[in-house]
């Protein structure tokens, strides 16, 4: 978990500034219209669709656009086909990368990523090859100044959340994803303002990397996370806290 905390809340804050610029709101339709398709547009019998509107709601999207996209989904309305798939390789000294994509395009995207790895000093490689490392959680991130690590203990395992780490200058609560939901309303529930609640992935282990291929590696996860057809990256890094502010 060290260092994915203080990323996390880096790429949260970035999250602000990409949804003034609209890009934001383009990944989140995107998600809601693949989990329309998918499941059907009824949140109430689909939880990821239902994830996925509580995520455009607290990114302050209008409900008219939430419904647009549920209905393209569904294909009441006219859309783009979206194909979803999982593209996977190492950064500069082993880091494991998983990026998860929504295209209209495979062959041109899976090639545009391909070239951004080589790019930074990363290689693609075969679909597996570190999925595994990783496992889906909910994650919640508050603050250590927002309340006690007591009080925040006793709300997570009331709620069903599987751990509580202080990290840094922050506390990092992890869930299944059954539970997350749960969990976050506990906290919202007490008043207990948090920087982030999301459902991602963690890595089951980090590999610590530090001067020039430390910020090789951030390049790379950053240049991944601007590419229009990449809804999320993961990578099991583990960067001092001075280059992470300073990148």
């Amino acid at each position: 978990m060290s260092g994915h905390s203080k990323w996390a809340g880096i790429k949260h804050k970035k999250a602000l500034i990409d949804a003034k610029r609209g890009k934001l709101f383009t990944k989140l339709i995107r998600e809601i219209s693949v989990a329309a398709k998918d499941g059907g547009g009824d949140p109430g019998s689909n939880a990821r669709l239902r994830t996925a509107i509580q995520a455009a709601k607290d990114a302050n999207m209008p409900a008219a656009n939430i419904e647009r996209a549920i209905k393209k989904g569904t294909g009441e309305l006219p859309g783009v086909h979206y194909e979803e798939m999982i593209l996977e390789g190492y950064a500069p000294g082993g880091v494991a990368v998983m990026a998860e994509i929504m295209t209209d395009n495979r062959n041109r995207t899976a090639a545009e990523i391909k070239h951004l790895f080589l790019k930074h000093g990363g290689r693609q490689g075969e679909p597996g090859c570190v999925s595994w490392l990783f496992q889906k959680k909910g994650l919640i991130i508050i603050d250590v100044g927002k309340s006690s690590e007591d009080k925040l203990l006793e709300i997570s395992l009331e709620a069903g959340a599987d751990d509580l780490k202080k990290d840094g200058d922050t506390f990092a609560i992890t869930s299944s994803v059954e539970n997350f939901q749960r969990v976050k309303e506990a906290f919202a529930k007490e008043n207990i303002e948090y920087n982030l609640a999301e459902i991602t992935m963690l890595p089951k282990n980090t590999v610590k990397i530090e001067g020039k291929g430390a910020e090789q590696v951030l390049r790379l996860v950053e240049a991944l996370e601007e590419h229009d057809d990449v809804q999320n990256v993961y990578a099991n890094f583990d960067v001092p806290d001075e280059i992470l502010e300073r990148m």
